[in-house]
């Protein structure tokens, strides 16, 4: 056999010492390179970024529940952040409607009546639920002779019809039209049956709030259940927010939170994936002790019971 002899030639016979350099040489390459890819998508990355948030398609939240004096301002809050939100309000007459400035976005709905909210849920990406069944004082009492209040609830307004079959109504609605969150107002105390606000009217209202609350919870749509203490017509924002669970705050001397704080915990539940699938008890420091809330997501992580 003859063998050909190929001339020597740094290309045809590299030595190691040759491919060692050219591994260092092009690694150094690929490196280089890849930082300045790093550099670009980072850059491309934080402007995307600040584009998509003011690009942030805004969020349509229905309150219902709107004319009452908590849904009232929980409907107004929404109104004033116009760059996150489109408010919609739902009530309960044209009364209530004209109160609360008689717009376009706020509907008249029976939540007893299933198909009468299915208009006001359309489109909607949120739902927030402040309907609740209102014990009136019976006619009558004379305080100077110590009389003790009594309470009933007009027919067809009990909580079994209101803070049952109405709060599933509107739960089924936003279901069918695939909400993305809902967050349900309900009261402390549901965890025992023997609660005062249970004997008003024959009512059992914590009863059926709870079943109410339970039905949510079952349904599969993200939620957040707040059981706000004692409301208070004051001012919100000046107070420190505490969370709890089981009725552990009726324990305390904190047991009373203002309506306005109620409505912006409301919406500041649909700005955090931590509110989502939790219950909160919630009450507030008296004003001039501790600090007013402001970091909502820091309050929200302290709590991690479904129910």
């Amino acid at each position: 056999m003859t063998r050909v002899l190929l001339p020597s030639s740094p290309i045809l016979n590299p030595s190691i010492s040759d491919f060692s350099g050219f591994r260092e040489s092009s690694a150094a390459l690929l490196t280089s390179r890849y930082l300045l890819l790093c550099r670009k998508a980072r850059a491309s990355s934080g402007v995307l970024s600040a584009a998509a948030m003011a690009d942030a398609p805004l969020r349509t939240v229905l309150v219902t529940g709107a004319g009452g004096r908590t849904g009232q301002i929980a409907y107004k809050k929404l109104k004033e952040r116009p760059d996150k939100y489109i408010a919609r309000g739902l009530v309960r007459t044209q009364e209530s409607k004209e109160k609360i400035g008689g717009a376009d976005d706020v509907f008249i709905a029976d939540i007893r009546n299933a198909e009468s909210i299915i208009p006001a849920v359309q489109g909607i990406d949120s739902l927030i639920i402040l309907t609740s069944a209102v014990p009136k004082m019976k006619p009558g009492l004379d305080p100077s002779k110590g009389g003790r209040p009594e309470f009933y609830f007009e027919d067809g307004s009990y909580p079994e019809q209101v803070d049952w079959i109405g709060q599933k109504n509107q739960i089924d609605a936003a279901k069918a039209v695939g909400v993305k969150h809902i967050v349900l107002v309900g009261s402390m105390g549901g965890t025992d049956p023997n609660h005062p606000l249970n004997s008003l009217g024959n009512g059992n209202i914590l009863v059926w709030k709870r079943k109410a609350e339970q039905y949510l919870v079952d349904s599969g749509i993200p939620y957040t259940i707040v059981r706000a203490g004692g409301l208070q017509d004051k001012e919100g924002g000046v107070r420190e927010l505490l969370v709890g669970k089981n009725d552990e705050l009726l324990q305390t001397e904190t047991r009373t939170i203002s309506r306005a704080d109620v409505a912006e915990f409301c919406i500041q539940a649909l700005e955090f994936e931590e509110a989502k699938f939790k219950a909160f008890d919630l009450a507030s420091k008296p004003e001039g002790t501790g600090t007013p809330t402001t970091d909502f997501k820091a309050l929200l992580t302290q709590i991690y019971e479904r129910f």
